[in-house]
């Protein structure tokens, strides 16, 4: 199986037969739902058990985390891109999901339903009904009320075993060891009062450097005691415990590690060190304070790091929130978050042509859960902020393949009172891009004029020239390669481009020229752009000028020329996760294959480009004159080959991880 993202957290301890258990479910159920607290270890659970399966009876397993998800609208595009979806089509997202998976034998993982539950609930029942293979796992603090539920209830570790052994390996990783009798009879008494309830825990653990673990009994059966009296409401126990373990977590931090507890509650995507400094610095926690509380959670366990994001459980975020509230800095937290990630978006989008291109995608791809956040923030309260940053992350989430989320955000930023023609000309740009991929060419078509007019009003000549390579695109996806060339010529004479925008334009051009047939000058000005891109270390124009390139080749009978721009684009490709680019470069491999009598290796490359098509959700697509070169193609090779071979190999480029063949691929000459 692939596709696994489970929550990293230190290594699995303990409910043994639990897994034993659930294996068994997950294997003969449709749908199993784990349900217990917070912090009763429900997600290290479902990621264990997920590796229990891995392999068959499943051809693939997939995890969406639903925890930084705020808004339901938003529920299937995030499970699609778990699943490795980059849905161009212009069908309804269910849909599109549901194809994706079809008859498969698939493992879904919904992680953290329980503020989701109606909408996860629904998306849950129509999967279930249209992919009879498909098996999901959800883990909730509630059942999801879907007609075929299994509901299994997870409990806390045992006390004399598995809480004891968390609890202690744990204190080991503090540095503190339980050898004399009397400590080793206070942490099974810890265990006891903290009712094997993992977090907690984890929690109390992290304490032992300030809190030795008899004083820590004391404390514990002083004030939990009393909740298991015969008159107590506070049923069962170990909801109190983890309150009060979080509660003395907070009681031990220092005052700035409380108030970087409280501002680190607005992160959704997990926080890189300066994400952290630029949303929560400010008032006492100046930069030396702000590191010295970091490393000071990181001790206690509160936020836990992995690689080079920062990470804090639902429930001591839940906490984190509650604090920040009483503290009253809710609104000016959550306007800090959504400055710095406008921030962010803004500073990609000046970097788009340049050596800072690629990276700007990877990080905007790390906090996208963040981006959604500040989004709807902005949304409700400052609506031209979030026009700002749809338009500044519009076409990178459209290029990368979120044009669900890219259309949702940009038809809600363009339906509010932004005035600005400039903000107002981005928004429809990009929303145009998306229409134009999806298929959609009329709707791009009239985005564009929109996008001209207000280019018009603001007097912006970069603006203009991306209306005129929006309005290409589509004239280029329609057959009407001379319209193009007309509308990019046009474009480019005109003063004041930037060189985002003056790029678009040359492609369009490049594009149009090969088209209609002037393949020399197509070669000169597609070699004359690549040379510019590479230049300033620039990614997305230079792979679709080896695309270019590749189909300029296999038209002058080039066949290895093809082969190795079709393999520079690819791996230009992969650098941006772009799925649907690496589908196109795919079949032009495939084609230079071919002809150069390669035919097997051929069938792989298109079998293998097939498995990206389905990502983008729609058949293989692309300028007009690629289809014949497809067509030819595989013809070619079936002759070849035979019918027989050619199949066997394509059908098992299908099942294999796509990019695990495209590096296979790459790496044969």
């Amino acid at each position: 199986m692939h596709s696994w993202s489970p929550p990293q957290s230190g290594p699995f301890v303990g409910r043994k037969q639990d897994i034993d258990e659930l294996v068994s479910l997950v294997r003969d159920r449709r749908l199993v739902t784990l349900v217990g607290m917070g912090g009763i270890g429900k997600s290290r659970l479902a990621a264990r058990v997920a590796v229990e399966v891995e392999g068959a009876p499943f051809t693939a397993g997939h995890w969406a985390p639903l925890w930084s998800l705020t808004n339901a609208t938003l529920l299937t595009p995030l499970v699609a891109d778990a699943c490795g979806l980059s849905d161009h089509s212009p069908n309804d997202p269910v849909d599109a999901l549901a194809a994706r998976i079809g008859t498969r034998r698939v493992l879904l993982v919904l992680d953290s339903c329980e503020h989701l539950v109606g909408a996860c609930a629904a998306l849950v029942g129509a999967l279930l009904a249209r992919c009879p293979a498909l098996v999901v796992l959800a883990t909730s603090r509630e059942p999801l009320g879907t007609d075929g539920e299994t509901v299994f209830h997870v409990g806390p570790l045992s006390l004399d075993t598995e809480a004891l052994e968390l609890f202690s390996a744990r204190a080991a990783a503090t540095g503190v060891r339980l050898t004399s009798p009397e400590e080793r009879v206070a942490a099974a008494e810890v265990c006891h009062w903290l009712e094997g309830v993992p977090l907690a825990l984890e929690l109390a653990a992290a304490q032992l450097p300030e809190r030795p673990a008899p004083a820590m009994a004391r404390l514990l059966r002083g004030r939990l005691a009393l909740a298991e009296g015969p008159d107590s409401r506070v049923l069962p126990v170990r909801h109190r415990a983890l309150r009060t373990t979080i509660g003395w977590s907070h009681e031990l931090c220092e005052p700035h590690e409380r108030l970087l507890w409280a501002r680190l509650s607005v992160f959704r995507s997990g926080a890189t060190v300066s994400d952290v400094k630029w949303v929560c610095r400010g008032g006492p926690l100046t930069d030396a304070r702000l590191e010295a509380a970091m490393e000071g959670l990181i001790r206690k366990s509160v936020l836990t790091r992995s690689g080079d994001r920062l990470h804090v459980f639902d429930a001591v975020r839940e906490y984190g929130a509650l604090w920040l509230a009483e503290l009253g800095e809710t609104r000016a937290t959550a306007d800090r978050h959504a400055r710095h990630f406008q921030r962010l978006a803004l500073a990609a989008e000046h970097a788009w042509w340049g050596p800072q291109q690629s990276s700007s995608y990877a990080t905007l791809a790390a906090c996208y859960g963040d981006l959604c956040d500040a989004l709807e923030h902005l949304l409700a309260t400052n609506p031209v902020g979030a026009a700002e940053l749809a338009g500044s992350i519009g076409f990178f989430w459209a290029c990368s393949g979120h044009l669900h989320e890219a259309a949702h955000y940009l038809e809600e930023c363009i339906q509010t009172p932004v005035t600005d023609p400039g903000v107002l000309a981005r928004l429809c740009w990009a929303l145009g891009v998306v229409r134009c991929l999806r298929g959609e060419y009329e709707a791009a078509e009239r985005l564009a004029d929109r996008t001209q007019e207000e280019a018009v009003r603001e007097a912006d000549g970069t603006l203009l020239a991306d209306a005129a390579y929006l309005r290409g695109l589509v004239m280029l996806m329609r057959g009407e390669p001379l319209g193009a060339l007309a509308v990019s010529d046009l474009a480019l004479a005109g003063p004041g481009i930037g060189a985002p925008a003056t790029a678009r334009c040359r492609l369009v051009r490049v594009f149009a020229l090969t088209a209609s047939g002037d393949l020399g000058t197509a070669r000169a000005e597609a070699e004359a752009l690549r040379a510019d891109a590479v230049s300033v270390g620039e990614h997305w124009t230079r792979s679709y000028t080896e695309y270019q390139l590749a189909v300029i080749a296999l038209l002058e009978q080039r066949s290895a020329d093809a082969a190795g721009h079709a393999r520079a684009m690819l791996r230009d490709k992969r650098l941006i996760g772009d799925a649907f680019g690496l589908g196109l470069g795919l079949d032009l491999l495939a084609a230079a294959l071919t002809a150069l009598d390669r035919a097997e290796e051929s069938a792989a490359a298109s079998g293998t480009g097939q498995v990206f098509w389905e990502l983008v959700g729609h058949p293989q697509r692309g300028t007009p004159e690629l289809e014949p070169m497809r067509r030819h193609a595989e013809q070619t090779a079936r002759r070849r080959i035979g019918d027989t071979a050619y199949d066997n190999t394509y059908f098992l480029a299908t099942l294999s991880d796509p990019y695990t063949t495209l590096e296979t691929i790459l790496t044969t000459n």
